[in-house]
């Protein structure tokens, strides 16, 4: 006897103002049928009949946002006496408890990551338990365990080659490389991966199809990263024009992460950072800011990444205002989370828009981001990933 199978109910979104990517719609629908876009209309005319409508009107609709720069596997269960870097736990039991750093990441309209570094494969297995349906959060790109080496050590382009290859062999979607020293409250800019080195792991991966972000705090791993081949180069101050106009040169995004330091400062009690640690921090905040300017000045590629780690989830979204603060205007800083990833990504035919026969992720935010990004920032009353909600966080009043 052969069974026949329901068809995936179908809904109809009707967005007071939907911007899909490139323009604005008034008074759109949004057609979906499963976890597929449709059609994308405009006025009442325009809800099929039978579709199930969900009333979005006092709502500006944007595309599902990708954070480009995660560290999700970072959780801190905020226990009185802890610090965010002191516990240590089971691989598994991580994996588990992060999901609350996933909700969090979806309650900002992030429903796309790329995650840059944990250890013991753990993004591997949150990557592949969202993927089944078997967690909740965002989809997951995901690089494993970074490769990184000692200050001073001789430099060794074959071992480097060998740890891409051994990346990608593990299951890593991207490769990510730590070229210089800085991280937490360390502005350390010392480079400690050569160019060669830096050009064996960017061929190695290039030639298995896969792709590689640098960290590079200091200008000069920025430059070689960029001269590699690095696919997108994470952090940097003091970029000089010359790898501005080579980044502009070879498409490469920069992914500048200046908002991470900011949650540093606010978060330094909880970290419990040295009181001369915070100076420098914020010094590095307006180096970094003022690189991004003189790169959006240049046309440089810009991608929003968080850096997001422990308490920093929930605010992942919070660099598009210093996007917007070095020249950007709302709508490109929104690109700098939608369509340039989605490129970045691969999945420029499937995310970053909202579009017939792209994947339905669609974020409702009460204001106006695309005059003002911080409506973003606490506005995000709606989320649908890949046509099934994960947040409704709306006023049920009429509008």
């Amino acid at each position: 006897m052969i069974s026949a199978t329901a068809d995936p109910p179908m809904y109809a979104l009707r967005v007071g103002h939907l911007w899909n990517g490139t323009t604005l719609i008034d008074d759109a629908v949004v057609v979906v049928e499963g976890d597929r876009i449709v059609k994308v209309g405009a006025g009442k005319r325009d809800v099929p009949k039978g579709a199930q409508v969900v009333d979005l009107r006092r709502y500006t609709g944007l595309p599902g946002l990708i954070d480009l720069h995660t560290h999700i596997t970072y959780y801190w269960d905020r226990k009185p006496g802890t610090r965010p870097r002191g516990q240590r736990r089971r691989p598994a039991v991580t994996v588990f408890l992060a999901q609350e750093n996933a909700r969090r990441t979806l309650e900002t309209g992030v429903t796309t990551i790329r995650d840059l570094g944990s250890a013991n494969e753990m993004d591997f297995a949150m990557r592949d338990l969202v993927a089944m349906g078997a967690m909740i959060g965002p989809r997951m790109f995901v690089a494993g365990q970074g490769i990184s080496a000692r200050a001073g050590a001789t430099p060794n382009p074959d071992a480097m080659r060998q740890a891409a290859e051994d990346r990608i062999k593990a299951g890593a979607d991207w490769v990510k490389v730590y070229g210089s020293l800085g991280s937490f409250e360390s502005v350390e800019t010392t480079q400690t991966i050569t160019f060669e080195e830096m050009k064996a792991i960017v061929d190695a991966a290039h030639a298995q199809g896969h792709k590689v972000a640098i960290h590079s705090y200091g200008p000069s791993g920025v430059k070689d990263a960029v001269r590699a081949g690095a696919d997108s180069v994470e952090h940097g101050i003091d970029l000089d024009d010359e790898t501005l106009q080579e980044m502009v040169r070879r498409g490469t995004v920069w992914v500048p992460t200046i908002d991470h330091n900011r949650y540093y400062i606010d978060a330094k009690d909880e970290f419990a950072f040295r009181p001369e640690t915070i100076e420098p921090l914020r010094e590095y905040i307006q180096r970094n800011l003022d690189a991004t300017r003189r790169a959006v000045q240049a046309g440089v590629r810009i991608g929003m990444g968080s850096d997001a780690v422990y308490t920093m989830f929930g605010q992942n979204t919070r660099e598009l205002g210093w996007l917007v603060k070095a020249g950007m205007t709302p709508p490109q800083a929104l690109a700098s989370a939608t369509t340039i990833p989605a490129e970045l990504l691969g999945i420029q035919d499937r995310l970053g828009r909202i579009a017939p026969g792209y994947v339905a992720d669609l974020v409702a935010v009460e204001g106006r981001p695309l005059e003002r990004i911080e409506d973003l920032f606490d506005g995000v009353r709606w989320v649908m990933k890949d046509g099934a909600v994960v947040v409704d966080k709306r006023r049920h009043e009429q509008p």
